[in-house]
């Protein structure tokens, strides 16, 4: 079991390049629990996290969200996954929603605009 909420542990969310990077957002890993909690099924955590080196490295955008703890990236491959998971993040208040062919998108960050489903290409 996790030590930030029920289902997610801190582990899940840092910096995949190994520096050590992990200061999530408590308020996104809330709305994450919300997620799992409507899905009914576990959330696979691709990417929380990143030093501002690894976003480079992984293509990130360079004011990324990431960068900051306040987005995640979930694994979805299956469209219905994908479905599920949109459905449980509006309902639980995401405001900032991408989407890609392996993985989905959320964010929290305020000083981005709100109120957005985007469609990303290659991953």
């Amino acid at each position: 079991m996790g030590d930030l909420t029920k289902h997610f542990s801190k582990k899940e969310f840092a910096c995949k390049c190994g520096c050590g990077y992990g200061d999530i957002s408590m308020e996104l890993v809330k709305k994450l629990q919300a997620i799992r909690d409507f899905c009914g099924f576990p959330l696979v955590i691709n990417s929380g996290c990143r030093c501002v080196r690894y976003n480079k490295k992984v293509g990130g955008k360079v004011n990324s969200a990431h960068t900051r703890g306040l987005a995640t990236d979930i694994k979805a491959i299956a469209s219905q996954t994908k479905f599920t998971i949109i459905k449980g993040a509006i309902q639980s208040g995401f405001q900032r929603i991408g989407i890609y062919p392996q993985f989905i998108h959320l964010d929290i960050d305020p000083e981005k605009p709100q109120g957005v489903i985007w469609v990303g290409g290659k991953d």
